[in-house]
């Protein structure tokens, strides 16, 4: 790998800026944040504090960044390896301002533009010629620390050192899927992203498709995020839609493309005269109102009178049959080839799309495949443009939308793309998970279940797992490609066998996930957990037991059981004990049910150590847990020695947690149950019902686990909570 950088600085601390810089300091780099005064710089940093979702991965991120002015503090820029110029889209701006500090720039460090589609060889056009091989635009999305693509924009003049030292240092340090585009208006994502945009607009301002009827159709049933096409202007700023498209249909007309296929119909500029800016203004496409009982609800623009009006459900029955195909691929298929009104709509805007990707592929990109990767990463379609062309069948495609077979279409065909480079073979397979020989001698155990949730069939495979990689492999790697490590144990299965009375069946259940927990804990050879996503209650647990976990920096991991009337029996309560500071940290991590905002939250928390590493790049995950089981393995690896001498309070550890949850019930911050459940969190970490303090061993823990778990299953108010979680994704405190 090249030198990583250091330091970095930001020009520009307006929104883009600043959470440029916090993304810059969640990975460790030492940022200068500088504005037009140094009021404005710190004012820019204080406003990341209040931003939602958060930019940082924790508070200590922030104090990696220091402000100060374009003028008083130019000198410092010097100090830094990586300046990234992120001022308004103003060519004269831009311009004017990286003349005034090109003098400060070191003759090492490399200068971007954070432009959307300015090009950069005009804004370059005043810069040294010394500074110009170490000049590229990097446009990163919106908000930087979650939205994956990073588009790389080398000029001719661009070296090839520093297009590769961006890019190393993006894709690894950054967490970035990096595409490199071409220094044409729009680059990639934003010249497809707001074609398709302009498509929509059109058809519901022509009265024949209600705005709900297009969010429904272009939603996650293609494959695309659930704010789909109007939920997703809205939280974009429908001023920035109109600002982003004029300025491609200006830029486009003025080197000779066709400008007017961003022209939006005066629906979109009527709703900006009126302050109906999206999410900022709190009415766009969709308000949000309260009535007269305090209950929300969300009204729909009607686009022809800008009025709003309650939403109405589309009668779309092509939709529910869509859905129960299993691959978005699949149900886009049968949705855009259907004779309907929802076939009819995606012919009208998807087909125009997908061909003027085809159309325009070679003069926006290197290969066909970074067109869809930028798709993927920069809007969160499953499936890219020419994905979506192979998936709709090519042939199939052109005759729906009445045009002949263009060249381009075909040989910008690209195959699917996947999300791990590593080559798997499955050695066994149930329905719940399998075992793959990653290569290089490693094993990894791979959860395939709805939301990856715990059952009978993933404990097999776990217990399968260990035993296999001991007899044949060097070790082994638990986690998967899917967005979610596991969302925990199998809900619906508990409460089935709750509401029977089945009660050594719960038993079993229990006890078999202890023995796989307890497997990875021991294993002769390594274990890494790799949890990215959720990660919780049984899904932390698993984390909890590994020889070393390497978790994506976005992991959300918890023990949440509390939430549906339980705690953790799969270890997790033991663990936390074993790791927390104090019994008391320990209790409220389990009881209040404490989940990470990231992974170097999750290390604040105690749900990872500090030999727990963390990967930046979840398509890098799989693949750097693996490197972790070898470096292990080739350092001789030993599992820990057995835990018998645990040290417990006893009863005045116990009387110290139960006083804590009695004046919380007695304030009214928790329930008669949540009292419950507390005191049996305190017994377990107490050791139980013993005279003093004393020693217990890791089975007498694991069993306490198990007795409260199976007597909380027995508790009406739990079997109510555990049914409205599954019914409703929320939490019920009864």
């Amino acid at each position: 790998m090249s030198v990583p950088f250091t330091s970095a600085a930001v020009l520009g601390a307006g929104t883009m800026g600043a959470q440029i810089a916090a993304h810059l300091s969640n990975a460790g780099v030492a940022v200068t944040l500088l504005d037009v005064s140094r009021d404005a710089a710190a004012q820019g940093l204080k406003r990341l504090k209040t931003l939602k979702p958060d930019p940082c991965f924790e508070p200590a991120s922030l104090s990696r960044i220091t402000t100060g002015s374009f003028t008083e503090d130019a000198a410092r820029l010097r100090n830094a390896d990586w300046i990234i110029e992120a001022v308004v889209e103003s060519l004269d701006v831009k311009r004017a301002l990286l003349a005034s500090l090109a003098g400060h720039i070191s003759p090492a460090a490399i200068l971007s533009s954070n432009t959307s589609g300015i090009p950069l060889g005009s804004i370059a056009s005043g810069l040294p010629a010394e500074l110009q091989p170490r000049w590229l635009g990097t446009h990163f999305f919106n908000p930087p620390r979650y939205l994956h693509l990073l588009e790389l924009i080398p000029t001719p003049q661009t070296s090839p050192q520093t297009l590769a030292r961006v890019r190393e240092f993006a894709d690894h340090r950054l967490g970035k899927g990096v595409v490199v585009a071409k220094d044409t208006p729009g680059f990639i994502a934003n010249r497809i992203g707001m074609f398709a945009a302009a498509r929509a607009l059109e058809l519901v301002a022509s009265g024949e498709f209600t705005i709900e009827e297009l969010d429904a159709i272009t939603g996650p049933i293609i494959g695309r995020p659930k704010s789909a096409t109007f939920r997703t202007m809205d939280i974009a700023g429908v001023d920035i839609v109109l600002k982003v498209a004029s300025d491609l249909a200006a830029r486009l007309s003025a080197t000779g493309g066709n400008g007017r296929d961003y022209d939006l119909p005066p629906l979109v500029a009527q709703m900006v005269e009126r302050g109906m800016l999206g999410e900022k203004s709190g009415r766009g496409f969709y308000q949000r109102v309260k009535g007269s009982d305090g209950a929300s609800a969300i009204l729909a623009l009607d686009p022809q009178t800008l009025e709003y009006r309650p939403q109405k459900p589309p009668a779309l029955p092509s939709l529910q049959a869509a859905a129960t195909k299993d691959s978005a691929a699949e149900r886009l298929r049968l949705l855009f080839l259907g004779r309907d009104r929802v076939g009819d709509a995606l012919r009208r805007t998807l087909g125009p799309t997908l061909r003027y990707a085809a159309r325009i592929a070679n003069d926006i990109a290197h290969a066909p495949a970074d067109i869809d990767l930028a798709m993927r990463w920069g809007f969160g379609w499953e499936l890219g443009p020419f994905e979506s062309i192979d998936a709709i069948g090519r042939k199939d495609f052109l005759e729906s939308c009445g045009v002949s077979d263009p060249p381009a279409l075909i040989s910008a065909a690209a195959p699917a793309i996947a999300r791990s480079a590593i080559e798997k073979r499955v050695v066994k397979r149930n329905a719940g998970a399998s075992l793959v020989d990653m290569g290089d001698n490693v094993l990894c155990v791979e959860f395939h279940s709805k939301l990856n949730t715990i059952g009978g069939d993933i404990v097999e495979m776990i217990v399968a797992g260990v035993q296999e990689a001991s007899k044949n492999f060097a070790g082994l790697v638990v986690g998967n490609d899917a967005e979610h490590f596991s969302a925990g144990a199998n809900l619906m299965l508990v409460l089935l066998e709750a509401q029977e009375g089945n009660w050594d069946e719960i038993d079993l259940m229990v006890r078999g996930f202890q023995r796989a927990t307890m497997a990875l804990k021991y294993s002769p050879v390594p274990v890494v957990v790799a949890p990215a996503g959720l990660a919780l209650g049984g899904g932390c647990e698993i984390s909890l037991h590994g020889g070393r976990v390497r978790a994506h920096a976005e992991t959300y991991m918890g023990l949440v059981e509390v939430g549906v009337g339980l705690l953790p029996a799969g270890g997790g309560t033991k663990e936390m004990l074993l790791r927390a500071p104090t019994v008391q940290d320990a209790f409220e991590t389990i009881g209040f049910a404490k989940v990470s905002t990231s992974a170097a939250d999750a290390r604040r928390i105690g749900y990872l150590r500090d030999e727990d590493n963390v990967t930046m790049n979840r398509d890098r995950l799989l693949e750097d847990a693996k490197r972790d089981v070898i470096t292990m393995a080739e350092a001789g690896y030993q599992p820990p020695p057995a835990a018998t001498q645990i040290p417990v309070g006893g009863p005045d550890a116990f009387a110290m947690l139960s006083l804590g949850v009695h004046l919380a019930h007695r304030a009214g911050r928790i329930s008669d149950h949540d009292a419950m459940i507390g005191r049996l969190i305190a017994r377990i970490l107490t050791g139980g019902n013993i005279a003093h303090r004393s020693t217990v061993t890791e089975q007498q823990l694991l069993d306490l686990e198990r007795e409260s778990f199976l007597k909380l299953c027995g508790e009406r108010k739990t079997l109510e909570r555990m049914s409205y979680t599954l019914k409703t994704g929320k939490t019920l405190r009864n």
